[in-house]
Formats: structure tokens, sequence, C-alpha cells
């Protein structure tokens, strides 16, 4: 049984996850693939999907999905060469392509951390029915604090361009703002910002809105949540 996001509702197995953006592959990778790759194709996959790595890492993504690409060729079964497809895929506005691959990710690995970008996709694409069929799903298979963090920011997005700010203040209120947020707390604050203001409350709008120009001045689109939240 499968529910509409495509992903048969078991439970996820835990696999390691690995900085995408830092061009190089962990050991436990290199021995992923070579469990799923023939011993005649491997030194090749090896190559490509470092260099795929590397590539992505540069922001060179139409070369990262071309070696990716390749490294399919060699080794369809192995995740992470799927898993960097589907991001190259995703950076390049490859819609259908970039949902295909974080699903066959998804499937082979169980691993939630990508579905904010599988619900971003859909938004691309327009299915908002499907937006909330996967942001169901990862409320029931569960994910890392981060995982969580994107798909909030990702949803929350989607709820107010459907006109529902007050829904969107629902999932992404912070509740209390600390003194050491990660990367994914300050998006997470920035959409609640953008929540409040379109809710009408523009005290707590304008306090979020100060709490990540206090932490990260430089953080895109900084100066339209200012506009946006001054009363």
């Amino acid at each position: 049984h499968s529910d509409r996001s495509g992903q048969a509702g078991a439970a996820p197995k835990r696999r390691k996850t690995w900085d995408v953006t830092s061009g190089q592959l962990p050991n436990w990778v290199a021995d992923e693939l070579s469990r799923v790759t023939p011993k005649a194709k491997l030194a090749a996959a090896t190559e490509m999907l470092q260099e795929a790595a590397e590539a992505f890492a540069s922001g060179k993504h139409g070369r990262s999905l071309k070696l990716a690409l390749q490294a399919k060729e060699l080794s369809p079964r192995d995740a992470t060469v799927r898993e960097l497809l589907a991001l190259s895929a995703y950076r390049l506005g490859n819609w259908d392509q970039a949902l295909r691959e974080l699903r066959t990710y998804r499937r082979y690995t169980g691993d939630t951390t990508h579905m904010a970008v599988e619900m971003d996709v859909l938004r691309a694409l327009d299915r908002p029915g499907d937006v909330d069929a996967v942001w169901a799903l990862l409320g029931r298979l569960g994910g890392s604090r981060e995982a969580k963090n994107e798909a909030k920011v990702v949803y929350g997005a989607h709820l107010m361009d459907r006109g529902e700010p007050r829904r969107a203040w629902d999932i992404v209120n912070p509740g209390r703002i600390g003194n050491d947020p990660s990367e994914s707390d300050l998006r997470v604050w920035y959409i609640a910002s953008r929540a409040a203001a379109e809710a009408g409350d523009m005290q707590t709008a304008r306090r979020l809105f100060e709490a990540v120009q206090s932490i990260d001045p430089a953080f895109p689109a900084l100066d339209e949540l200012d506009r946006a939240t001054r009363s």
C-alpha cells in the first residue's frame, strides 16, 4: 500500500547523513556503493560519484547532473548516486526528474532528510494536495530536527501561498527564541515572521524579524521582511 506521496507507509530505516555541499564522500558512502555495484564497474562508478559530488559542491549543477547520470548507468541502485542526481536536478529546476529521483532515494533508504525538497518540487509543479500528503507522511515517519525544520519552512510558505497565514503560524511558531539557533531555526523564524505579519500580528512579526537580523544581518531577503513587518 502506498499513499499519494509515492512512499509506502513503512517506518524508515535510519541512514547516516553527509554534507552534500562538502564535495567529500565519507567512507561509508564508498562502502555502500561497493555493495550495490558490479565489481567491474566499481572504480568508474566511484570516480563518477566523487566528481559529481565535487561539481555539486562547486555549484556546477549541470556538470554534477551529467556525472550523476553516468554514475547511475554504472550503479543504478546506489542511494547516494540517486541523491546527487535528485538534488542537481532540483537546483536546475528539472522538477519531474528531481521528484522521480527524490522518491527513488527515499524508497531505497527510508531517509526523510530531503522531504522538504520533495515538497518544494511539488509546489513548483502546482500539486498542492501532494504537498499536503508529503507533509502528513513526514509527520508519521519522523526525521531529524533539521529535516523537520526545513519541512516546516516549505509547508509554511505553501500555506501562505494558499492564503492561510494563521495555519502557517501554527506550523512554524518557534515558541521560544533561543540564543544559539541553527541555520534551519533561522529559516523557521523568518517564515514565522512572515506568517505573523500576514495574520496581522505585527508585534510578533517584528520581534522575529529582529531576532533573525541580530543573528545573521546578511540573511537572504531580510530587507523584504523588514518592510513587511513595519506596522
